[in-house]
This record gives C-alpha cells, sequence and structure tokens, in this order.
C-alpha cells in the first residue's frame, strides 16, 4: 500500500509519489546547529525523518536525502568567540560528535550534507536575484533585508492571520530585526545578509553590500535548491521551525524563482516533552545520548522509547520509558530468536534485507507494514508486531510461512530502524562477576517469594552501581 503521511501545507494526509515520474524521491530536512550536543529532543525530529525515508525505501523508492549543517549563525558564533576557537574547529568538534551519536542510534547518512559555510556564495546569489527583484533591500550599514509585504501569502504554510499579528520592520528599539529567530508575535523583514559587526570577529565574508555574514534563513533555501531543484518534493523539521523557519523559506525560494511552488509535502513533528515538561537546563531536564549512556540506556532503546509515539502527537520522555524500552527489545529478540529457529537460522544470521530488492514477502508482519504505511504510525506498528510474535513462533507454522515471517520481521525492523542482539554479548562481557552473582541470587530469592532478601540483594547491586530489570522470564543487569 502506499505510504502517507500529514502534510502541514493543506493540513491532510497525502500520498507520498516524487512530483516528477522516474526520478527519486527528494527529501530535504534541516539539520542540527553545531554548536554543543544534540539534546534527545533535536533526535527525536531527526529519528521520525529517518524512519520516513527508511519506510519508502522498503517500499521500493528510490529516496534522496539532504540534510544540512548550519555552523553559521548567531549561536555558533557567539560560543566560538566566547570558547576562544575559531568557528571552523568549533563546528568541526561538534559536527563530529553529531555524526558520531546518529551511528549510535542507527541514522541512515543524508546523501548529501551540505555546510552553510561552504556554501555562502550560493547564498549570496539567491540573496542578489531577490533585491534585483525588489523583494529584498539593502540597508545603510550593508545589511539585506527581505521585504515581507512583497509576498502576498506569507503565512501560508504556518496558516497566520496576518492581520491579527504586529508587522514591523525594526524592533521595540528602534533596530532592525537582524536575529536569526524572532518571537511568533511578530512578522518581521528577516536578515538575508548581515553586515560584519565587532562582535562576530573574525567571521565574515565577501558580498556586493560589503563584508558580513548570510541570515539563517537563507541558507536551507539556496543549498535545498542547489542539491535537489527549485521544486522538489518533501521538507521535514520540527513543528518548532515551521514559523518563522519554514515560513521564511517558502518566501524567499519562491519569491526567487519567479513564484514556483517551493516544496510539494510539509513534514514536520511535534515537541518531545520530559516528565511532563518542556526541556530545559534550569529544570534538569534536558539529556544527550551521553546522559542517558551514562544511565545504562542503550543507543536502541534510546531510539525505541523516542518513536513510541506517533510523531504528530506529543511525546512524554522519562527515565522509566528507558527501561521499558529494553524490556520491549528483549521481547523482540525472544520472538526472533524463535522464529530464527524455525528457520533453521541463529542469532548471527539475522541481518536486515537487502530492502530495496522486490520482496513481496511480509507474512504474519503484512499488518505490522500496513500500519506504519498509515501516516507513520510507529505506536501501532509496534502493537501488531508484538501481536504477531505468539502467531510467527507457534509450532504449527509452516516452514514456508516462517520463511515469509523472517522476511516480514526483517523490512519492518530495517523500516523502524531497531538492531536486535546489538549489545547482547558486550552487555554480559562488561558485567563484573560479582554483579552478575548478586544478580542470580536476587532472581532466586524473589522467585523464592524471599523478598527481604530480594530488597537487601537490590540495594547490594545499587551500592556497585547497578540494577536488576526484572521480566517475566528473567532479568537484566544494568548500570545506574
Amino acid at each position: 500500500m502506499p505510504i502517507r503521511v500529514h502534510d502541514t501545507l493543506s493540513r491532510s494526509v497525502k500520498t507520498l509519489a516524487p512530483r516528477e515520474p522516474a526520478t527519486p524521491y527528494r527529501i530535504y530536512c534541516c539539520g542540527p546547529t553545531v554548536y554543543g550536543p544534540a539534546h534527545i529532543g533535536n533526535f527525536r525530529t531527526f529519528l521520525i525523518q529517518d524512519i520516513l525515508r527508511r519506510a519508502l525505501e522498503v517500499d521500493g523508492t528510490e529516496v534522496r536525502h539532504v540534510r544540512n549543517i548550519t555552523d553559521v549563525d548567531d549561536k555558533t558564533i557567539r560560543q566560538s568567540q566566547a570558547e576562544g576557537v575559531s568557528l571552523k574547529d568549533f563546528t568541526a568538534k561538534w559536527t563530529k560528535k553529531f555524526h558520531a551519536d546518529c551511528t549510535a542510534l542507527n541514522l541512515l547518512p543524508p546523501h548529501v550534507e551540505p555546510s552553510a559555510v561552504e556554501h555562502i556564495p550560493l547564498q549570496v546569489a539567491m540573496i542578489e536575484k531577490l533585491v534585483a527583484n525588489g523583494h529584498a533591500y539593502v540597508t545603510a550599514d550593508g545589511s539585506v533585508y527581505f521585504k515581507v509585504c512583497s509576498c502576498h501569502d506569507y503565512g501560508k504554510l504556518s496558516h497566520l492571520d496576518r492581520d491579527a499579528l504586529r508587522t514591523q520592520e525594526t524592533n521595540s528599539a528602534g533596530a532592525a530585526n537582524d536575529a536569526d529567530e524572532y518571537e511568533r508575535e511578530s512578522v518581521a523583514d528577516f536578515a538575508l545578509w548581515k553586515s560584519r559587526k565587532p562582535a562576530d570577529g573574525p567571521n565574515f565574508w565577501p558580498s556586493p553590500w560589503g563584508e558580513g555574514r548570510p541570515g539563517w534563513h537563507i541558507e536551507c533555501s539556496a543549498m535545498s535548491t542547489h542539491y535537489l531543484g527549485e521544486t522538489f518534493d518533501l521538507h521535514g523539521g520540527g513543528i518548532d521551525l515551521c514559523f518563522p523557519h519554514h515560513e521564511n523559506e517558502i518566501a524567499q525560494s519562491e519569491c526567487s524563482t519567479g513564484q514556483k511552488d517551493f516544496v510539494a509535502h510539509w513534514f514536520h513533528s511535534m515537541h518531545l516533552m520530559v516528565d511532563g515538561a518542556k526541556m530545559s537546563k534550569s529544570l534538569g531536564n534536558l539529556y544527550t545520548l551521553d546522559d542517558l549512556r551514562a544511565k545504562g540506556a542503550s543507543p536502541m532503546a534510546v531510539r525505541y522509547a523516542l518513536l513510541a509515539g506517533h510523531y504528530r502527537s506529543q511525546l512524554n520522555f522519562t527515565l522509566k520509558s528507558l527501561d521499558d524500552a529494553a524490556a520491549a527489545l528483549h521481547k523482540l529478540e525472544k520472538g526472533a530468536e524463535k522464529l530464527l529457529e524455525k528457520n533453521g537460522l541463529t542469532k548471527a544470521d539475522f541481518a536486515p534485507p537487502a530492502v530495496l530488492e522486490k520482496n513481496t514477502a511480509w507474512g504474519e508482519f503484512s499488518s505490522a507494514w500496513e500500519t506504519l504505511c498509515d501516516d507513520l504510525n510507529v505506536a501501532g506498528t509496534l502493537g501488531k508486531i508484538f501481536s504477531a510474535l505468539p502467531v510467527v513462533t507457534a509450532a504449527d507454522r509452516t516452514v514456508e510461512q516462517a520463511r515469509a515471517d523472517l522476511s516480514g520481521l526483517g523490512k519492518i525492523l530495517f523500516a523502524l530502524g531497531l538492531i536486535l542482539f546489538a549489545a547482547e554479548e558486550k552487555a554480559a562481557e562488561e558485567i563484573p562477576p560479582a554483579v552478575a552473582t548478586l544478580g542470580e541470587q536476587r532472581w532466586a530469592a524473589k522467585q523464592a517469594r524471599d523478598f527481604a532478601a530480594a530488597d537487601r540483594l537490590r540495594d547490594e547491586l545499587a551500592a556497585l552501581g547497578w540494577k536488576s530489570l526484572d521480566r517475566k522470564d528473567g532479568y537484566e543487569l544494568q548500570k545506574i
């Protein structure tokens, strides 16, 4: 069945198909601003986009995926200056860290990953077009601003009521609005090019209007149209980017191309909440992947926990959800192991299928695939997978059925990006013998209903920095 997802512009669920027949499905996703480690809220968005791409590939669609690196903006310049490090070295460090986290979380790398700094000439060329056709103006200090009033349908993506909002060309201090981001209640002329300022230090480049640097919004328009064409298939990002970033992208892109439609499909994911609140350093609930790994979570458990809800609904992440994710992965592994045995295979034989081959065998997992195709309903898909496991491991399953089931499970797990058995042997090796012995003693005490002894042994494990995650069929030791 076709893959259908929600389109923010039309507010409807639409089928994904290339606008131009016999061409790859062209996707642009807003990437990280590399001024520190990405947090789990960032990664939830990237993981959802990863599932979208994987689903298209499982369906046999060729994809061209572009995701940018923002390595010049207010934040990167300010932080690199504060640390006394060159912008290039500063952003290279955090780009490398981002890539390492992506690998740990099993994100497919984009086909193209352009950096903003490396594409400044493209951005200057687009700004020149906007100035020439009257959609942008140059100020006395050599900055260039987009003229919002020249774009008649500005606000169409985020469905702004422009009459109800404050339109301004200057901020409350009477100065031009040159911040890369601004408040939602203002529709402001925004900076395309910022003239050189002392606070920028050595971070400036030449332009027809003098030395300076590009604004934040122009980079995505210039790079996406360069690599995917003036009109392409899908643009993704978190819902927080809908306004002003994506709204500004549409305006400057369409005004520079003579009002050609910029993007056919806008794909946004909702915010991640942590313990029922918005993530913030002050609340102590802003987690990175390293933070969660230090608490004993595996990257696959983090991936599972971040994907367990629907992308169009807020997901409330808790540390307990990591334990639940680890338990769910363990259950998946047990079911997959039984299915492998029915096929005469071992865990070592289990690997993602060659998904671009026209393999139509889904077995009992066809319903899980259909659910994923219906607006990327990951929660429903997981439910269908777990419902299918008892069926596919039943004694009366034929060899032919078991083969189809294994094919289906491999493909649906590839689409979700979940790797089974990856950390099993390594985890066993890392558990100290004394901890393993305590774990065995505690489990035996619990099975004997000697809860006092079980509690005492649990406290001894905790003193050594370990905890036991109990299940119906056993337990797993994890670092605290």
